[in-house]
């Protein structure tokens, strides 16, 4: 072994914790800024202002991901006649437009009653995608629910009279 194989080895076996930081923290930095786009229809269309649509604002928001899982979350209450949309855009400020399709109505969530005529939809975000907002600075525009939209396609609805 020369002197210079040697010193290599040693620089790398001194600066193994280093590297594997380096490694960890590399991998995080993609894993949280990254996302992930599974919409289910093309948002860009559905926010079009000469599309038509309804927006309704969260009336609760829950942000607790340290907890895990489905714990950034908006509480929402949409007409009833929004019932048989095909999908709506959930929008949250600094987060982005995610399209879903509607997954059940509620009555009660979190200690919050629907109105007559209305029902509740509970949506989330990524865990991932709080985690990217807090590290930014955003946990207080993340907790408004002014910053969390849901948006119907109006053309879609259907009156109930």
């Amino acid at each position: 072994m020369t002197n210079y194989e040697f010193f290599k080895f040693m620089w790398y076996k001194k600066n193994y914790i280093f590297l594997l930081l380096l490694l960890l923290s590399s991998l995080t930095t993609v894993y949280l800024w990254f996302p992930v786009d599974d919409s289910v229809c093309n948002t860009k269309v559905v926010l079009r202002p000469k599309f038509g649509k309804y927006d309704v604002y969260a009336t609760k928001v829950v942000v607790q991901p340290w907890r895990g899982e489905h714990h950034v979350y908006g509480i929402f209450m949409v007409p009833d006649k929004y019932k048989e949309s095909p999908f709506f855009v959930l929008t949250v400020k600094g987060a982005g437009s995610y399209c879903e399709k509607p997954f059940g109505t509620l009555q009660e969530v979190d200690g919050i009653f629907a109105e007559p005529g209305t029902h509740l939809i509970r949506d989330y975000i990524r865990t991932r995608t709080a985690f990217r907002l807090i590290l930014q600075g955003m946990y207080n525009q993340l907790k408004d629910p002014q910053s969390w939209k849901l948006t119907y396609p109006r053309n879609f609805a259907r009156d109930k009279t």
